[in-house]
Parts: C-alpha cells; sequence; structure tokens
C-alpha cells in the first residue's frame, strides 16, 4: 500500500527507470545520477497530498527536477574536475546481464537504476558531451535523445526556446565533427579481440597494426589507483606504455565484455574488476582507449555476487 505523498509502485518504478537514464546522459555518472533522482523524489515526497494533486503529470514534474538539478550539477563539476587527479573518464557500465546488484551493504540494486544502452551511451558519444557546455549538454539531450519539445527544454534550462535551439544545433555541430563512421558490431568484437590477444602476447608489431597513427589512451584512475595522468598520444608512445604495464598484467585476467554498448575489455584480478577498456574505431583501427580504473566508477562491475 502507497503512502499519500507517494506516487505508485508502478509510477516509481517506470518514471524512475527514465530519470536514471536521463540523468545518467547528462552527468556521465551513475553515482551522480542516482543522487540526482534521488534528491527529485525527496522534493516530491516533502510536498503535500493538496500539492502532489495540483500536478498534472508528476513524470513532468520530475523530468524538469531532475533536469535542473543535472544543470546544477554539470555547473559545479567543471570545477571539481579541475582538482581531479588526472583525467576524468564518464563511468563505464555492463551490458545488461554483466550487470552486478549486489551492493556492499548486501541491499540489490534495484533494476530501475539500470541504464539502457544505445547510441547515445557510448564512450566516445559521452566524451563529446563533456566537451559541451552545460547548457549545450542539457539542451541536446533532452531534444535530441529524449525528444523533448525546445519549449519543455526552455522551462528546464531557464531559457527561451529559440535559445535551447540554438544550444542543441551547437551541440549537434560538435557531435558531428568529432564523430567516425560506424565500424559494424561484428568488425569492432574482432578488432578488440586481436588487441587483446595482441597485448596478452606482447606482440608490439600487432599492436601497432591495429592502432590508428594518430591514436590516445586516456586512463583515468582519480588518484585513488595508478593511472598516467594525462592521455598518451601516438603509436610509439602507446606502444611503450603498455609494454611497461606487462608487469601489472601478470596475475591480471582481459575478458572481452560490452562497455556501454560497445565491445571493450576488462582487467580482473582473482575474479574482480579492476579496470574497464573502452575503445573507439576509426575504420579497421583503433583511434580511442578509455580506461577507467577508479573503483568509485566501477560499482556495477564489483560491487557483489551476479544476479542471474
Amino acid at each position: 500500500m502507497t503512502t499519500p505523498s507517494e506516487p505508485g509502485p508502478a509510477a516509481i518504478t517506470s518514471e524512475r527507470r527514465q530519470l536514471i537514464n536521463l540523468a545518467y546522459r547528462l552527468l556521465g555518472s551513475l553515482a551522480d545520477a542516482e543522487d540526482v533522482v534521488q534528491e527529485a523524489y525527496a522534493r516530491w515526497c516533502a510536498m503535500s497530498r493538496q500539492q502532489q494533486d495540483a500536478i498534472a503529470s508528476p513524470g513532468a514534474w520530475l523530468t524538469t527536477v531532475v533536469g535542473r538539478l543535472c544543470l546544477n550539477v554539470l555547473s559545479s563539476a567543471r570545477a571539481r574536475r579541475e582538482t581531479y587527479v588526472g583525467e576524468w573518464i564518464p563511468e563505464p557500465l555492463p551490458e545488461p546481464r554483466e550487470w552486478i546488484t549486489g551492493r556492499p551493504d548486501g541491499t540489490t540494486a534495484d533494476p530501475a537504476d539500470r541504464i539502457t544502452l544505445d547510441e547515445s551511451v557510448n564512450m566516445a558519444f559521452l566524451v563529446v558531451l563533456e566537451a559541451m557546455t552545460p547548457a549545450e549538454r542539457v539542451a541536446f539531450v533532452l531534444h535530441d535523445v529524449f525528444r523533448y519539445s525546445f519549449a519543455e527544454v526552455a522551462e528546464i534550462v531557464g531559457r527561451t526556446p529559440a535559445a535551447c535551439r540554438q544550444l542543441a544545433s551547437s551541440a549537434r555541430r560538435r557531435i558531428r565533427a568529432a564523430q567516425a563512421p560506424v565500424t559494424p558490431a561484428a568488425r569492432q568484437a574482432r578488432i578488440v579481440r586481436d588487441f587483446k590477444q595482441a597485448w596478452e602476447a606482447m606482440d608490439i608489431d600487432a599492436l601497432v597494426a591495429l592502432l590508428d597513427p594518430d591514436a590516445t589512451v586516456i586512463a583515468d584512475g582519480g588518484g585513488v589507483v595508478g593511472a598516467v595522468l594525462r592521455p598518451v598520444e601516438g603509436v610509439e608512445q602507446i606502444a611503450r606504455s603498455l609494454l611497461n604495464l606487462d608487469g601489472r598484467l601478470r596475475g591480471l585476467t582481459l575478458l572481452e565484455r560490452t562497455v556501454n554498448g560497445r565491445p571493450g575489455l576488462i582487467a580482473q584480478l582473482d575474479g574482480v574488476t579492476v579496470s574497464v577498456y573502452a575503445f573507439g574505431l576509426a575504420g579497421d583501427r583503433i583511434k580511442h582507449i578509455w580506461a577507467v580504473r577508479n573503483p568509485d566508477k566501477l560499482r556495477p562491475w564489483t560491487a557483489g555476487p551476479r544476479h542471474r
């Protein structure tokens, strides 16, 4: 039985999943997305029943609150990330069947927290979103990804519909400028598998053949675990960097996994994921490697027993 101050259970689950999906795309962090959605529900529950009844669409109201909270988080995140140790990479997510639902406190993660994986959450896309202004990102994601009208976006962003249209247009140009032709999924998987085998064999010639001449590797340890603090650029530098990791790879197991909807790799130590690797391809070559090692960003991969 629901309390008077809450939407029904079905409505909560339905809206929560939509809100979590929206907030993750806006923030690039599942932890921050969960916090924002929780705050939105807290504000709903803090209202009187009369105030709630006056709201024609609780879902639209919650979306507006989440959008505004995300805009505030994005604005403050720029300052926080200036003090972040090393590079900041969006939080990587596994495919649903690989999602680990156990939590350290023994509770089970809500299935509504799982993100729907599509092209709007692949790592390359999220990295481009990170380069946008907060207003650009919110306007673009709400309109182009979630199909909100510019009038609705304007109410959330606090600008005119015309201004929001311009923000989304500017964001679209950024996306187009950064996009590479899509490599078919089967070919992506083959290239990532070849990279894994070459890395395990420390076959430098094979690694070089798989890398784009302008390839970059970006690692995110957050100052919690060891990771290079700046991007590694160029085939020779990347090959040398991978060679230097030979000692760290001992005892680790590399596994092929889906990362944010695309073929990727994870490194496990004693069955626990300690690194997640996402790849950006240009044709048959690897142009970007994003290595997430910050344990705070690996909760869906490490937090407990697998849900079957």
